[in-house]
């Protein structure tokens, strides 16, 4: 059973079918050896999507082994990110589905909830199998639930946590690094210029928790964080150099590009199975000093293509 799919209803969490607790069915994974060799990785949607709903579950989708098509095409990440292989250092997935849809202040509430329910799934997961590294990933809204887990976490819970353009105030993330869990747990903020418009909407639509915030997309930097804006040419040629290519943008506008972008989603794996190949300061060594500002991409005059190799495999 590489991927266990969840529902958060409220600070609760349940399977998204069948019988029994989640609790039980991660300890069931854990003795019977099912891919216990790999790291626990939990996969969390953004805004727009909703358990159950006939359209829009992320569990037909995103979160999908073998995903629906969406708008004509079908981006699902646990394949991607190495599960669905029969190895036995796949590990395990754990598709995280919350309800997403509605107002946006009203999800980011529900966000908050969600990410207490992800907190207890992931103390559980620790009393089984204490050893075993977990990592969270985790798209726009997304990221609040991540965050929010990590005020409801002992030291250690999470290795480490990668958001896709998350829609997520400043000072809501540093609170969350300075817990006991967030400050043993590395951030890799990913965003692109791509997603400013999204960025600057939910900055007008969301209060912010103090006046002046901003989204973590104008970049987000501490000892155990880093910012990657992949629509930077000297970012992606520093991930060409350390040998995680990843194709350049093809769009302005756009708010799924830091998981459909060619690349981008093995990317994200090498960091969580290999993070010693993959440690922040060698990340960090060959990045920009400061992200480019909001809407210079926008703005920008049409640039050359970068030329992109795919690893073979």
């Amino acid at each position: 059973m590489p991927v266990i799919r969840v529902n958060a209803t409220e600070d609760s969490a349940a399977l998204h079918s069948g019988t029994g607790s989640v609790a039980g069915v991660l300890a069931g994974c854990q003795a019977k050896g099912d891919a216990t060799d790999g790291p626990v990785i939990v996969m969390i949607h953004g805004y727009k999507y909703h358990p159950h709903h006939p359209l829009n579950c992320p569990h037909d989708h995103v979160l999908a082994l073998h995903p629906r098509a969406r708008r004509g095409i079908a981006h699902g990440w646990p394949r991607h990110l190495g599960f669905g292989t029969g190895r036995a250092d796949e590990g395990l997935a754990i598709a995280f589905g919350w309800q997403a849809r509605g107002a946006l202040r009203h999800a980011q509430q529900r966000a908050a909830l969600a990410g207490q329910a992800l907190a207890r799934i992931l103390a559980d997961q620790k009393r089984i199998a204490p050893q075993r590294r977990v990592h969270v990933i985790a798209h726009s809204l997304g990221i609040e639930v991540a965050l929010e887990a990590l005020h409801h976490l002992p030291e250690g819970s999470i290795d480490r946590i990668i958001a896709m353009t998350g829609a997520c105030f400043l000072s809501r993330a540093r609170a969350a690094l300075d817990t006991a869990a967030g400050r043993s747990a590395e951030f890799i903020n990913v965003t692109s210029r791509e997603n400013d418009a999204f960025d600057f909407l939910f900055e007008r639509l969301i209060a912010p928790p103090r006046p002046g915030d901003r989204a973590i997309g104008h970049g987000l930097d501490a000892g155990n964080a880093l910012t990657l804006q992949l629509d930077c040419p000297g970012t992606l040629q520093h991930l060409r150099r350390i040998g995680v290519p990843v194709a350049a943008p093809q769009r302005r506008i756009c708010h799924w590009s830091a998981y459909t972008r060619p690349g981008v989603l093995r990317f994200y794996n090498d960091l969580m199975r290999r993070p010693q190949a993959l440690p922040l300061e060698l990340i960090r060594s060959g990045l920009p000093q400061t992200p480019a500002r909001r809407w210079s991409r926008l703005f920008a005059a049409p640039a050359l293509p970068l030329p992109f190799v795919q690893r073979a495999t």
